[in-house]
């Protein structure tokens, strides 16, 4: 582990490291959060933040105006990078694939499989990681933004107990039946839909062996509301299985920052109280 920048924020500090990834095979960075109860050597709960497509561990650390509420709550703050990096890493001249387009999935098809392992990093890795050089404590939350909605939710949903709360911003709820999710899941995964049940909220709620509430924000001006998030079907799927969900449709919102940090403080106190009590 190796800090690459520190930053002074709302008396906690705001940090980036780099670090070798078993999970992955390459260096990946991620930002954490560190509020003053942290810096003091108190153990805090963590809560994981997954970004959307092209991101990387900056832009949510630099755009949401996250810190203010971290240390309001006592939280520590995770942003990792969307996906693996680097000249021996395969990539796409596409935006909505490959490099800055992990999907929070683990790749099983050439030539994505050797370093396209985002869920082992996210899930497993990364909280190891920071409960082992950080004052964390066991106590996590995970949400994200658009493909990081989808992480978030895939993530807790796949990992029953885990997390202790989640929540989403414009999420892609069923990426096998919208277009960026159905290209980077034959990308990653290939032909056999079966194999993308796994990775697809809407399915994995209809047999979720845990009930944790899903909050969910969505803009009702996002320009890929229709075509790629489509948040009915997961309220469907929810209703369908008795799984709680809170849907908040948002008048007049796109998909961008500006929405994000309009809402933001309402899913931190959403994590906090799971988090904290």
């Amino acid at each position: 582990m190796e800090r690459v920048e520190q930053h002074a924020s709302f008396n906690g500090r705001q940090e980036v490291w780099k670090h070798a990834s078993t999970s992955t095979g390459t260096e990946m960075r991620l930002g954490i959060f560190l509020p003053a109860q942290a810096l003091a050597g108190e153990k805090c709960p963590v809560l994981y933040w997954l970004s959307g497509l092209t991101c990387t561990e900056q832009n949510f650390i630099t755009k949401a105006g996250a810190q203010e509420h971290a240390a309001r709550h006592g939280l520590i703050v995770v942003a990792p990078d969307t996906s693996p990096r680097g000249e021996a890493v395969a990539n796409d001249p596409a935006y909505d694939l490959g490099q800055g387009a992990g999907f929070y999935v683990n790749a099983t098809q050439a030539p994505w499989a050797p370093h396209f392992r985002m869920q082992d990093y996210v899930a497993d890795e990364l909280p190891a990681l920071v409960e082992q050089h950080f004052p964390a404590s066991a106590a996590r939350g995970i949400f994200g933004h658009s493909m990081g909605g989808h992480g978030a939710l895939v993530t807790a949903l796949r990992h029953p107990g885990r997390y202790k709360s989640v929540s989403a911003f414009s999420p892609i709820v069923a990426p096998s039946q919208v277009p960026w999710g159905q290209k980077a899941l034959t990308a990653y995964l290939g032909e056999d839909r079966s194999a993308w049940a796994g990775w697809d909220a809407v399915e994995l709620v209809k047999s979720a062996e845990e009930r944790l509430p899903l909050l969910v924000d969505q803009g009702d001006a996002d320009e890929f509301l229709a075509g790629q998030l489509q948040p009915q079907l997961l309220e469907a799927a929810c209703a369908a299985a008795g799984h709680p969900l809170t849907l908040r449709l948002q008048p007049g919102y796109d998909h961008s920052y500006y929405f994000i940090a309009s809402f933001l403080g309402e899913h931190f106190a959403h994590h906090a109280q799971a988090l904290r009590g």
